[in-house]
């Protein structure tokens, strides 16, 4: 175990995801929740937040502009590296409005948007919220994309897109595997205090955010997932994601349980030496799973609050913490969070994946 490196510090707005490029270019992106939020996506410069890929990109003219970001939840640098940006569409986690919801691809050689894929209602209805994203380009002319919704009050589930004609399409949808557990079944602590949604005007109430956490294995043949509210993980081979003759019952027949991951769970990923990355957001923690199926912990830190986000590269794990539990909603409507938030990386031997 290693001690933890701090990259940056956030006196702003809270982040989620993070990327690093082949070349050692770190992308940070923050949602509006609430926080003012000036940009939504930002290239780390020299220590300070710079809007990217420009002001305009991040500048919205509603919830339904396809040629701005509107409310970013994770941004994943590809194989190819360029920089995919998944835009929820959701602010305040809003309905989502045709033309919101995106997966919007920036190329890093000219720093400009060259493609951008909306999604149909029957695809991403008002209540989907998208979370995280994972590649492989040697699939089909272009590659696909392997999208999790999360979404607290609608059908959970995987969306596959084809990157070269756009197409998309809903698997698992609302499958149990992709499901909040009920609170009879995982009741997650944090900070020694339950992890409920505590609104203000109301009681508390188990959190209900599904399939959240997805990495893809080295080899590209099986995709990780688990929800955010439970203490299970589950795999489920990428063939039969992409088959799209294969009705979604028999693609569900396939999903395996990997077990009991330790704890709550936010982020996933891999590396190149076929291990696999779980946040620990119960114990500050990140943990990684050998190839033989051993647990070990990566890093253990107090300062690890809510570890969110990671991303692999240059022999390093980067991961974001950022305090979620800590926000409002889960606090009786007091921000008891305390900044700056973090981002930290701690060294590892091994690689991204790159499927291309």
């Amino acid at each position: 175990m290693s001690e933890l490196e701090v990259v940056h510090e956030f006196t702003g707005p809270m982040p989620t995801g993070v990327s690093v490029s082949h070349t050692g270019r770190v992308f940070v992106n923050f949602p509006r929740w609430g926080d003012d939020v000036s940009a939504t996506v930002v290239e780390l410069r020299d220590g300070v937040e710079v809007p990217f890929p420009d002001r305009a990109w991040n500048s919205p003219s509603g919830d339904d502009d396809d040629g701005a970001f509107v409310s970013v939840q994770s941004i994943v640098v590809d194989p190819a590296d360029r920089l995919w940006v998944l835009d929820t569409g959701s602010p305040l986690f809003r309905p989502t409005k045709p033309g919101g919801p995106k997966l919007v691809c920036v190329d890093l050689a000219t720093d400009t948007a060259v493609k951008v894929i909306t999604f149909p209602t029957d695809v991403v209805p008002e209540t989907t919220y998208l979370n995280d994203v994972r590649f492989d380009l040697r699939r089909g002319e272009a590659g696909v994309a392997y999208i999790t919704d999360s979404a607290d009050s609608g059908p959970n589930g995987v969306i596959v897109v084809d990157l070269d004609s756009g197409e998309s399409w809903r698997r698992l949808h609302d499958h149990p595997s992709t499901k909040a557990e009920p609170l009879e079944a995982f009741r997650p602590v944090v900070e020694g205090a339950p992890f409920l949604e505590r609104p203000a005007d109301g009681g508390p109430k188990p959190v209900s955010m599904g399939a959240d956490g997805i990495a893809i294995s080295a080899d590209g043949t099986r995709l990780y997932y688990c929800p955010l509210a439970s203490r299970r993980w589950y795999s489920v081979p990428t063939q039969a994601l992409v088959d799209r003759t294969l009705p979604d019952d028999e693609v569900g027949e396939q999903v395996v349980d990997e077990g009991d991951k330790g704890g709550g769970a936010d982020g996933l990923e891999t590396d190149d030496a076929g291990r696999l990355y779980l946040t620990n957001y119960e114990h500050d923690a990140v943990l990684r799973r050998l190839p033989d199926g051993a647990v070990e912990t990566v890093a253990h830190d107090p300062r690890l609050l809510w570890p969110d986000t990671m991303s692999v590269a240059d022999g390093h794990l980067y991961v974001t913490a950022n305090q979620l539990h800590r926000q409002a909603r889960y606090q009786g409507g007091q921000d008891r969070r305390r900044k700056p938030y973090h981002l930290f990386r701690v060294p590892i031997d091994a690689g991204p994946v790159r499927l291309r």
